[in-house]
């Protein structure tokens, strides 16, 4: 595989039409569009913000497919094909290989708690039917298993697609454990504290920022390669106030509703949530109101960056 992947991948949300009923195709070239032209080197559709529990086998191949077409090789496309039954992963790893990704992101099966060796199975079924390169995807928060450095080597040393791992288990000494055990194959893109990832050897940054922030979320990453920290740093902390505000104001997963609300304000409306995440709509005056608060802080953020490219 020659292919190298690094910088920021926004994981996309996935547009619904008014109703929630149908995959609205033209708003996510448009929101496509924009990870272009805000030079994203890549972006990730069905992954948690793309709520890819709440969407259909044909609803998962327009997404896959209306993307990929889209693109058409100006950026990557990673698509997030996570199931809890190895069969239903295999079968989506196999059909996003077909529609033309350029690789796949897997969470471990969740909800069972898997050993092991549950995983390592798991993994060598799919690499035994697929060739894109894999990054795996490490969040016991929502997948209820820790995937710790060794077991992470041990896949990388035995199935050649696997290269990238999300790490997200809030351990950031992991960042530098993952790259010594699997003597350097496994490259890590931060999920989290991306400033201290990239210092401890991670080079890229898997973030739902890009839905609505995706100049500063690319830059943050450039700066951070081209050893910028501070200015990384003076980004980060804006980005991290946008966190807190989204994190403080919603029952679920905030940023699903919030990414879209956020994004509308941008000027790329993208419908709402499906269930049973709580629909922005319904949040009422205090989801207005935290919009509000994050919309001054995306001004902000919009003004440092100019003077930080001067």
């Amino acid at each position: 595989m020659t292919k190298e992947f690094k910088g920021s991948y926004g994981v996309l949300v996935t547009p619904f039409t008014a109703d929630g009923k149908l995959i609205d195709t033209q708003k996510l070239k448009n929101l496509i569009d924009w990870q272009i032209q805000s030079k994203s080197p890549g972006i990730i559709v069905l992954g948690t913000t793309g709520e890819f529990l709440a969407i259909s086998d044909d609803e998962r191949d327009l997404v896959i497919e209306t993307a990929v077409k889209h693109v058409a090789g100006r950026i990557d496309v990673l698509v997030g094909t996570t199931n809890a039954y190895t069969p239903k992963a295999v079968r989506y790893s196999k059909k996003a290989q077909e529609l033309g990704c350029d690789g796949l992101m897997i969470l471990p099966p969740y909800y069972y708690t898997p050993t092991h060796e549950e995983i390592f199975q798991y993994y060598k079924a799919i690499c035994d039917e697929v060739s894109v390169p894999i990054m795996l995807y490490n969040n016991p928060f929502t997948s209820n298993v820790d995937m710790p450095a060794k077991l992470v080597a041990k896949l990388a040393k035995s199935f050649e697609q696997v290269r990238y791992i999300k790490e997200a288990s809030q351990d950031i000494a992991r960042v530098r454990d993952v790259i010594e055990e699997s003597n350097g194959l496994v490259k890590v893109f931060a999920g989290e504290r991306v400033v201290e990832s990239y210092q401890l050897g991670a080079t890229g940054y898997v973030n739902p920022y890009a839905n609505y922030i995706p100049e500063a979320s690319t830059i943050i990453c450039e700066y951070l390669s081209l050893g910028r920290i501070e200015d990384a740093k003076s980004i980060n902390r804006l980005i991290t106030k946008i966190d807190h505000i989204i994190a403080e104001g919603h029952p679920t997963y905030g940023h699903q509703c919030y990414s879209k609300a956020l994004a509308s304000v941008r000027g790329y409306p993208v419908g709402d949530v499906r269930p049973p995440i709580t629909k922005f709509a319904d949040l009422g005056a205090e989801g207005a109101d935290r919009v509000k608060k994050i919309k001054v802080l995306m001004d902000e953020l919009d003004l440092l960056l100019a003077k930080l490219a001067s």
